[in-house]
């Protein structure tokens, strides 16, 4: 059992240190290396969550950091309704959102005037919002706090990997500590080591993309304000003129500032309080705030070649990077780890075979180049490179102050949404559907009541009885197969009740309606008339079997 026990400071930072201590790995001398399935690398939102899936599946977890503390500033602050109902599975889910500022409501602004705004969730009946807004310090405490629930992980602080070396069956890693180096071996790495990865360069890897050479300053300040909980963005705002600017609300009263620069900007001169007070006292007119945290940084949007070395897979910032705006970037590494953590799981079981895994980069690698291409058009639409882009974007930003089409082309960092699969037709089903999630979607959440009573919703019923294949089903008095092994959640006579009929809507239901759901809550097939036969060889596909 990790011995880490996090200690949540009253205040704002929340800054946690723990102790290294000795391991029994490190008394080996003279006796060949201790074997673990899995060795994590790397104690942040997408290792920590990552450790914990594979944790609950039963998996014994080794997990190094280097470091020894959590909290150096705010970083990743925006976590999806995605990211929120995997933390709900994971046993967080109600403490970040406790925590969090939630919101769904963001304003684009053009000098001192509101071109339009936006609601990122407008319907009810979902059990999580749109948005919360958390630093990641808070996210990495509650992490870490579960963690030490669970006797599967054991959490190593100050662990820092100096050597890699592959082999047939497994990795061989050199561990080095206070106390001196030793040595393990692993089934499987999984590097969740950060933009900068040392693992990356050690099975010779690199990233492919851009690099955007505008800069943009970070200020996370603590004031009292009035300024509703959305999320504000202009171009070329009057206090901040000819250049873009954003500001999000956090807990504890403290807010996030970003200011674009220009591109030869000097980062030490530009990080110091007294050059940056001015900026942050023109824009809210009053100087009545303190500094939590100051940084500089430029966009990134790439990517490795391939997300599996062998026997070293890379997951979130050590595997892609895209720019902040769009909140990309934290909340894709979790759906690494959510893609990840079942179907390692299954391999390491042999229910499935290894072939299950390159699915993994496959399916995360096109989601990273979707977020880089989103990423990239906002990067340019808000730093133009040429004359030309500076022309568009003032076209588009002069057309949205009066047409709907033109508001749509503003794009000030467009917020994170699932990635959708390619996922192959796996029935010869052809009956027509209007709606609903497709096979390759994340399902969808609706609120639910069983026949006994009670609030609840589908990602709850969902989240219980297991992490393996769900069938989805909508008797109403149909006859439908089931398959054993699989959980089973029925919608109409005899199971869970429809209160505001929002799961037959949102899933285009009729009698007989049946959806195949994927550990991580992906669809895996859909039939309007399931057959045994077609929904094994659905589940033989999903699971890697043929």
């Amino acid at each position: 059992m990790a011995q880490a026990k996090s200690q949540q400071a009253n205040t704002q930072q929340a800054k946690t240190q723990f102790g290294y201590r000795r391991h029994p790995d490190q008394d080996r001398s003279g006796r060949s290396p201790a074997e673990h399935a899995v060795v994590v690398v790397g104690a942040g939102p997408v290792g920590l969550s990552l450790a914990i899936d594979l944790a609950q599946r039963g998996q014994r977890v080794v997990l190094l950091d280097d470091a020894d503390r959590i909290g150096e500033g705010s970083r990743a602050i925006c976590f999806s309704k995605r990211s929120l109902e995997y933390w709900d599975r994971l046993g967080v889910g109600d403490r970040m959102v406790e925590k969090g500022v939630v919101w769904s409501v963001g304003r684009i602004f053009h000098g001192d005037s509101q071109l339009y705004q936006f609601n990122l969730l407008p319907e009810d009946g979902h059990k999580r919002p749109a948005f919360i807004n958390l630093q990641q310090y808070y996210a990495e405490a509650y992490l870490v706090d579960r963690i030490n629930d669970l006797p599967e992980i054991d959490l190593r602080w100050r662990n820092k990997v100096t050597a890699l070396e592959q082999r047939n069956d497994s990795v061989a890693l050199t561990i080095e500590t206070p106390e001196g180096a030793y040595r393990v071996h692993a089934q499987y790495v999984i590097a969740c080591d950060g933009a900068r990865s040392t693992l990356r360069q050690m099975v010779g890897a690199d990233f492919a993309g851009q690099v955007f050479e505008d800069q943009f300053l970070i200020a996370d300040v603590k004031m009292t304000a009035e300024f509703p909980t959305e999320r504000w963005f202009w171009f070329d705002p009057p206090f901040h003129a000819g250049r873009s600017a954003l500001l999000h609300r956090q807990p504890d009263d403290i807010w996030r500032i970003d200011l674009q620069l220009n591109r030869y900007a000097d980062p030490v001169v530009e990080k110091k309080p007294e050059n940056v007070r001015p900026r942050i006292a023109r824009m809210l007119g009053h100087d009545n705030f303190e500094f939590e945290w100051i940084s500089l940084y430029k966009f990134q949007c790439r990517r490795m070649d391939r997300f599996i070395h062998g026997r070293v897979l890379f997951a979130g910032d050590s595997a892609h990077q895209v720019s902040p705006f769009g909140a990309r970037g934290a909340n894709s590494g979790l759906e690494d780890a959510e893609n990840l953590a079942w179907k390692l799981d299954r391999v390491l079981r042999g229910a499935s075979p290894t072939r299950l895994l390159e699915s993994y980069h496959v399916e995360r690698s096109k989601a990273a180049d979707e977020n880089i291409r989103e990423s990239t058009r906002s990067t340019d639409f808000m730093a133009p490179n040429t004359s030309q882009e500076a022309r568009l974007r003032k076209a588009v930003l002069s057309l949205a102050k009066e047409t709907e089409f033109g508001k749509r082309m503003v794009n000030g960092g467009r917020l994170s949404v699932p990635c959708s699969y390619d996922t192959p037709l796996s029935s010869p089903d052809v009956d027509a559907w209007r709606g609903g999630p497709q096979p390759g979607c994340s399902m969808l959440d609706a609120p639910i009541a069983a026949d006994v009573g009670g609030q609840a919703y589908l990602t709850d019923a969902f989240r219980e009885g297991g992490t393996e294949f769900t069938l989805l089903s909508f008797r109403n008095g149909a006859a439908i197969e089931t398959l054993d092994g699989v959980k089973d959640i029925r919608i109409g006579a005899g199971g869970l009740a429809d209160p505001a009929s929002l799961v037959a809507r949102r899933y285009d239901a009729e009698p007989g309606s049946t959806y195949l759901l994927r550990p991580d809550g992906y669809v895996a097939a859909r039939f309007r008339h399931p057959t045994r036969a077609g929904l094994s060889a659905a589940l033989s596909r999903a699971q890697g079997l043929n």
